[in-house]
């Protein structure tokens, strides 16, 4: 696909204008934009705020694929996600999903029984922090009859991310304040927002905070090795720790240990 230059400039026109623009807007800009560079499938903008449930800014989905890509996974996936991990680090740039993603993310269940479901062939995410606690993410999907990226595409796609970071952070200043009043509508504090659903899961479980940290690390698809690098202990220490979870909690598999999250979660 050739790059359309007609189109771009007829893009790029609103958004050096300085009036700032509504979700919509700025998000089908970026859309049309991506557009004028190559083929995807699916846009999503989402922007993430510590621990807090995201906020959907933008997307491009059927209201049958909305329920999949957003409202589930606002419901407590994106605690599992590698991007929203990635987006708490608050680091700017361009990354692949299997960039960003543990050693063990596609054989986890959490990617047999959730991601899959998605039927993409790549996902690649713009992460812009407009600030130290918030990070807004734009996503470029591709499905599996589309493809993945290319290295031209995606060297392309580093290439405009300077001008997708003044986009995001011209139009989308504010978000601290649509983050605060999110909170508002749900009667929780910042202080106690810092502390996600699953907390309230490993504490209705009754685990440890050590085999809580633990069986996250394994929820988002690091293996043992992986785990016990991250925590500073030894591999051994990790399956022990692993073995006297699924004990405590009478299951025996990943696929028990998922389902027992998602039931679990927010309670």
């Amino acid at each position: 696909m050739g790059i359309d230059l007609e189109g771009l400039f007829q893009v790029l026109a609103p958004m050096v204008d300085g009036a700032t623009m509504d979700d919509e807007a700025v998000g089908a800009a970026y859309r049309q934009l991506m557009s004028t560079l190559m083929t995807f499938d699916y846009v999503v903008v989402f922007a993430y705020r510590g621990k807090e449930r995201p906020i959907d800014l933008y997307s491009t989905f059927n209201a049958k694929d909305h329920v999949l890509f957003v409202s589930l996974y606002q419901a407590g996936p994106y605690l599992l996600d590698p991007f929203y991990h990635a987006a708490c680090e608050g680091k700017p740039g361009v990354w692949r999903m299997r960039e960003r993603a543990p050693d063990r993310f596609f054989s986890s269940e959490y990617y047999r029984t959730y991601y899959v479901q998605t039927g993409l062939a790549e996902e690649v995410g713009f992460f812009v922090p407009i600030s130290e606690q918030i990070t807004v993410v734009l996503s470029l999907m591709r499905r599996e009859a589309t493809g993945p990226f290319s290295t031209a595409e995606f060297a392309l796609l580093k290439k405009v991310e300077p001008l997708v970071s003044a986009l995001v952070r011209h139009h989308w200043a504010d978000l601290g304040r649509r983050f605060d009043t999110a909170l508002a509508k749900t009667g929780r504090s910042r202080r106690k927002s810092a502390h996600p659903p699953a907390d309230g899961v490993w504490q209705h479980l009754n685990l440890t905070e050590r085999e809580a940290s633990i069986i996250e690390l394994v929820l988002q698809g690091h293996s043992s090795e992986s785990i016990g690098l991250k925590l500073g202990i030894s591999t051994g220490t990790v399956k022990v720790h692993r073995r006297n979870v699924y004990r405590k909690l009478g299951i025996s598999s990943q696929t028990q240990l998922l389902s027992l999250y998602l039931r679990n979660l927010g309670q």
